[in-house]
């Protein structure tokens, strides 16, 4: 392991001084930049040999956050961008989460355009209606939570209104997950019936950059007496390329999505339910084995506090794939098909002390039809308002070797990350 990655972030974060940064050149107390950020440093290894892949370890970066809002007028600049070092891909990055402008049309309209993160729904670590890019591969390497969420070029519109809120937002060019490639993680693939690493990497070609292959999503959402309604429309693709051409090649299906949610207060916690419904618009009677099928999915949860400090939160999901006789009778590997009805179960335990010092969690996804789980202990230790470290794992395993989580059980690893805040 490259651990020259500890040793860097030391010289550096006797840069990050509060004087670091100064304001005078911004014009003036209205137009004033605040600046913060951080500083990171990460490493993780596998728990076990993945012989498909060169790479022992799993997370090897030096991570620098900057952040700014800066304030001229009634407009809003932010910016939220990280750069470093990653030593799996051997590579300089900069990866820039946020750079938007904000500003409010009246007294009611809120804009947003720019690189921008989304989020909407009620799912904890599962998501139905909420369609904004996701990043497994950070999420599975042992980077925060925060990376899960990946950012896209849009531009949102918020309407706020007596009887109801709207949210609209457009994405010209469609953003897709950053998905399993083969790079970092093998997987598996059906078509050679065992985890590939292929060469080079699996990469999708995206739809066209026109009108009608821009993202577009939509939520009507209102608060009455303690529970929050929402309503979802989606017209794009499939995030993930889950659909193959004639000749093999992977591809992203067009889909829309339609959906509803509810959260509200129910006896010492909260109670969310979400539903949402797939039209996979090339293969809408299921008879192509190449496109996925429509689906219906489900998700209900509970969160309350068990004890002081500590906290439960537990969820069903299912989904449903429609027209399942179909695509068994024309697949030709209905052997890796999953199966009609996908069960999953979620748990999410959480235990703070010493004034949120130390905070242990644990967060379990275990499927009872596909017969495999996915667990992530995670312990933070904060030493100070700027200095914290992490520790945790993702620990990956199952039954069959084609099932989501199984797939990645050789990729299972045990990470440490070092934090300093400025």
């Amino acid at each position: 392991m490259k651990l020259f990655a500890l040793l860097l972030v030391l010289p550096i974060a006797g840069l990050a001084q509060e004087d670091m940064w100064d304001d005078d050149d911004w014009g003036g107390d209205e137009a004033a930049a605040v600046w913060s950020g951080f500083l990171e440093t990460g490493a993780g290894t596998r728990l076990s040999d993945d012989p498909l892949v060169d790479n022992h370890n799993t997370l090897e970066e030096v991570r620098w956050r900057v952040e700014a809002e800066w304030k001229p007028a009634r407009f809003l600049l932010g910016l939220k961008a990280d750069g470093g070092y990653d030593g799996i891909e051997n590579d300089w990055y900069v990866d820039v989460r946020d750079l938007t402008l904000s500003f409010a049309l009246g007294g009611s309209i809120d804009v947003k355009m720019g690189r921008q993160i989304q989020t909407w729904g009620t799912g904890d670590l599962v998501f139905l209606n909420d369609l904004h890019p996701k990043d497994f591969v950070s999420f599975f390497s042992g980077r925060d939570d925060e990376y899960l969420k990946a950012p896209g070029n849009s531009i949102r519109v918020s309407k706020y209104a007596p009887l109801i809120n709207v949210d609209f937002s457009w994405t010209p060019v469609f953003e897709p997950d950053v998905y399993l490639t083969g790079e970092r993680f093998s997987f598996f693939s059906p078509l050679a019936g065992r985890n590939v690493t292929p060469h080079p990497p699996l990469s999708a070609a995206a739809p066209d950059k026109s009108f009608s292959n821009g993202e577009f999503s939509l939520r009507l959402f209102r608060t009455i007496e303690g529970r929050e309604y929402a309503i979802y429309a989606y017209r794009g693709f499939f995030k993930q390329p889950r659909a193959l051409t004639p000749a093999l090649e992977p591809v992203f299906a067009p889909m829309n999505s339609f959906g509803a949610s509810l959260r509200r207060p129910a006896g010492p916690g909260l109670l969310n339910v979400e539903i949402s419904y797939y039209d996979s618009r090339d293969d809408r009677n299921g008879t192509d084995p190449f496109v996925p099928n429509n689906q219906f999915r489900l998700l209900t949860g509970y969160e309350w506090e068990a004890k002081p400090n500590f906290t439960v939160g537990l969820q069903y999901y299912l989904e449903w794939t429609l027209d399942h006789t179909a695509l068994l009778e024309n697949s030709p590997f209905p052997q890796y098909e999953p199966d009609e009805y996908r069960h999953l179960l979620t748990n999410r335990l959480t235990y703070r002390a010493g004034l949120d010092k130390y905070i242990w969690s644990l967060f379990t996804f275990f499927s009872p039809s596909d017969q495999d789980a996915y667990l992530r202990p995670v312990f933070t230790y904060r030493h100070s308002d700027q200095w914290s470290v992490t520790a945790g794992a993702n620990l990956f395993g199952g039954k069959d070797e084609h099932t989501f989580f199984n797939q990645l059980r050789d990729a299972s690893n045990g990470y440490v990350r070092l934090k300093y805040n400025y």
